[in-house]
């Protein structure tokens, strides 16, 4: 089967492909590099006027005349290839916005593709046009919009997120809607907006390579060290205020006893190092189920706070933690950090059952088979 995956900006794409690869496959990644960890592309495509002087033209262009240059550039730059991405037996899309163009331009592009390949199927990884729908509609509904309508996030700073409910990226939905086979969601907060809709083949879970990641069993001699990672662009959409709330307290009771590690918005293979000296891992606190770097940390053997509603156990049937399931309370998060600080060979135990836990439902090569089932029976549910 030749396959094109379009977008990257977590791995996801990166170890489907390595999953089929495996089972035999042609695949591609066709996208834009993302410029924090440079996921590797086949096809890349470069995002112009997105910094410095120019971007500030970009945006006065944008203003006055209602037209968007990095988007008339990325259609260019598929134009220029479109020989390229013809002829596939399978193309999916990471989300709905997968070229990060307005609605002229994405709709220009993905008719081409539509037109020009086998079958079409849509991720929802991330927030789309049916998520945001359910999420403001369900307001209390964990998810990173819970922080935006605490007013603590501004509309401008939110516009990733908000521009799915605009009626241009209602009219793109559509559009894609009405020329995809189906639609697979990666983990369960995309799994629940989507379980009555009549496109929705079923959840598969991230595909993690690990052969790519060392497992380091946690050893822990008299200090325990808590990571906590931000990008401050989504400080509130992740809840990192109320992890920096909870260190707070948790540093002053515990003082010698641990050591709290907090970066902000620093180069990734800093980040890495720090993050890798970590027993404890601190992702986000408005999830149900854990995102890739949840997993990938998991993969490690660190005890990540993220996501792990009841429905992320009963989907799984974990009856042990395999992670702490973060909530946005500062008194909880003390109680279960302080629980894991006193008890230092929990962290050990829950560490072990992480890393098995990814080798048993996220496999690379298991994940990539549930794919090539979906593709090639649309019936089939996950």
């Amino acid at each position: 089967m030749k396959v094109l995956l379009v977008g990257e900006f977590s791995r996801l794409h990166n170890s489907l492909k390595e999953g089929l690869q495996e089972l035999g496959h042609e695949v591609y990644i066709l996208g834009h590099q993302d410029g924090f960890k440079n996921y590797p592309v086949d096809f890349p495509i470069q995002k112009k006027w997105d910094s410095g002087f120019l971007k500030k033209i970009k945006v006065t262009v944008h203003t006055i005349f209602g037209f968007d240059i990095s988007s008339y550039c990325t259609y260019i730059q598929f134009n220029k290839n479109k020989s390229k991405f013809t002829g596939f037996d399978v193309i999916q899309l990471i989300n709905e916005n997968s070229f990060y163009c307005q609605y002229y331009y994405e709709k220009k592009i993905l008719d081409f593709l539509f037109q020009n390949n086998s079958k079409t199927y849509l991720l929802s990884s991330g927030y789309d046009y049916l998520n945001v729908k359910y999420c403001f509609e369900n307001p209390n509904y964990k998810s990173g919009i819970q922080g935006y309508l605490a007013g603590k996030i501004n509309p401008k700073s939110f516009e990733n997120v908000l521009k799915f409910r605009t009626a241009s990226f209602k009219k793109l939905h559509q559009f894609i809607y009405s020329n995809i086979q189906g639609i697979i969601a990666s983990d369960i907060d995309y799994h629940i907006p989507l379980l009555q809709n009549s496109k929705y083949l079923g959840l598969i879970p991230n595909p993690v390579n690990t052969i790519k990641i060392d497992f380091q069993p946690l050893r822990i001699s008299d200090t325990i060290i808590i990571f906590h990672g931000i990008n401050e662009a989504n400080y509130y959409k992740k809840g990192n205020d109320y992890f920096e709330k909870a260190l707070s307290i948790i540093e002053k009771k515990y003082d010698n006893t641990v050591q709290i590690i907090t970066t902000r918005n620093i180069p990734y293979s800093t980040y890495i190092d720090l993050y890798n000296s970590a027993h404890v891992v601190l992702d986000q606190t408005y999830a149900n189920d854990q995102g890739y770097n949840a997993l990938e940390a998991m993969a490690k053997g660190k005890v990540v706070f993220t996501g792990a509603e009841k429905e992320f156990t009963a989907h799984y049937n974990v009856t042990e933690r395999v992670c702490i399931n973060a909530l946005p309370d500062i008194d909880y998060l003390v109680h279960e950090l302080s629980f894991l600080i006193e008890n230092p060979n929990e962290i050990i135990a829950i560490g072990k059952r992480a890393r098995a836990f990814i080798e048993k439902e996220h496999n690379y090569i298991l994940i990539a088979n549930k794919y090539l089932e979906v593709w090639n029976s649309k019936t089939t549910s996950y």
